[in-house]
């Protein structure tokens, strides 16, 4: 068998990151940087006011006190986005508000805390009672923060609030990002039957699609089509088909038929064109992946929570790689279980578990399923899960109070 390891090197060795858009910052939420991102301006633009105040000669109120207060005629009120420059002289000042320009001959900004009077109409005389500390003081400088040209967000960025408020903020108004993968999900099995419908004996509800459509969605990926098909070559063959030709997806992934029973669609219908092979985990031990033209072909076992698991361990990895994200792994803890389990000697183990946050200090874990158990068949239990305990292959058992490494999904 291969490891987890070996097979995802496989994966993510056969990944290329996709062309490269521009999209405007407001449709840019979740891409990825294609190139690095340079200032179009200055931040700040200009020399601005971080207080709102006066604008004043520092020598005019450098030795201001309570007991000693200077009194200074206001000539001018400057409100953001005011365009005007007020020359100030010996014993004047200007009102001003934050992120107002600062006249060129202001050298400090006196906060209205440290005037007699605090905020009051905009030409009554301005009484320091509190001296700066130095000249500058509140004067927010023109490209202190950043100079044009500069790097803003790197290459590989993933683009959430903080970073698009950034990038605005130096002037730009397009990203290159690289495009979205395209994604057509098969969920195969004769016996599977649509949630809510009456099942028949032997149908069980089709719970895989739902799954994977939305773990793909989750990663930023496009999901063009989602079907469930029955175990007949010939069907699967034509949703297959559908998604390379018609819809030229850039991945395709399937559940079920990879397995080796004798109704094994996926391995019936792809065997001489992707590879099928045992990977050292559980769930998850049988899998299948390769390429098709220029897509990526994932096959996965058919049980809920083996998809899930194989999800995480190739699937994921594979789609952010698509998206030229630089970190492919979920953030990763170590933490205490509270609860005992076994793991299969020779297997990595991925166990769907329920965090305890209760502790600030000391979070705590212990198996999602209502018994406490780790099987492949598992599916309900993934409702009360949000990490998975990843046991590595050469531990037989997990202890109440083992630290785990445990990989975090919310």
């Amino acid at each position: 068998m291969l490891t987890v390891e070996e097979q995802r090197a496989k994966v993510i060795a056969a990944t290329r990151p996709l062309d490269a858009e521009s999209v405007p910052l407001a449709r840019a939420a979740g891409r990825v940087l294609a190139t690095t991102v340079h200032a179009r301006v200055d931040v700040p633009v200009f020399d601005n006011s971080a207080m709102d105040g006066y604008a004043v000669l520092f020598t005019d109120v450098e030795s201001a006190t309570a007991e000693h207060p200077v009194e200074l005629a206001v000539i001018a009120d400057l409100p953001a986005g005011s365009a005007d420059e007020p020359e100030l002289r010996e014993g004047r000042a200007a009102r001003i508000m934050t992120g107002a320009p600062v006249p060129q001959t202001a050298t400090v900004v006196v906060p209205f805390e440290h005037t007699r009077d605090g905020l009051q109409a905009w030409d009554a005389p301005a009484i320091v009672v509190t001296a700066p500390t130095r000249a500058g003081a509140n004067i927010r400088r023109r490209g202190e923060e950043l100079r044009a040209g500069a790097v803003v967000a790197t290459a590989g960025t993933t683009l959430g609030p903080l970073q698009l408020t950034a990038i605005a903020a130096t002037g730009i108004d397009t990203v290159p990002v690289h495009r979205r993968p395209r994604v057509a999900v098969i969920s195969t099995g004769s016996e599977l039957a649509d949630p809510g419908t009456d099942l028949a004996r032997g149908q069980i509800p089709e719970s895989n699609s739902v799954l994977l459509a939305a773990l793909c969605a989750e990663t930023g990926a496009d999901i063009v089509s989602v079907d469930t098909v029955t175990d007949e070559d010939a069907a699967f063959t034509a949703l297959l088909d559908r998604a390379l030709v018609d819809a030229r997806v850039d991945v395709v992934v399937t559940s079920g038929g990879v397995s080796a029973g004798a109704h094994e669609v996926v391995k019936n219908v792809l065997r001489d064109r992707i590879e099928f092979v045992a990977v050292a985990m559980q769930p998850g031990r049988p899998q299948a992946f390769g390429r098709l033209g220029d897509a990526l072909v994932f096959g996965l076992p058919g049980n809920p929570a083996s998809v899930a698991a194989s999800f995480e361990a190739f699937v994921r990895p594979a789609l952010l790689a698509l998206q030229g994200r630089a970190a492919l792994q979920r953030p990763m803890l170590r933490l205490a279980s509270t609860a005992a389990w076994r793991s299969p000697v020779g297997r990595q183990q991925y166990v769907p578990v329920a965090l305890d946050r209760s502790d600030l200090a000391a979070w705590s874990v212990r198996p999602a399923a209502a018994d406490g158990s780790s099987g492949a068949h598992l599916a309900a239990g993934l409702a009360r899960a949000d990490a998975y305990a990843v046991v590595p292959a050469d531990v037989s058992a997990v202890a109440a109070g083992d630290l785990v490494d445990v990989m975090l999904l919310s």
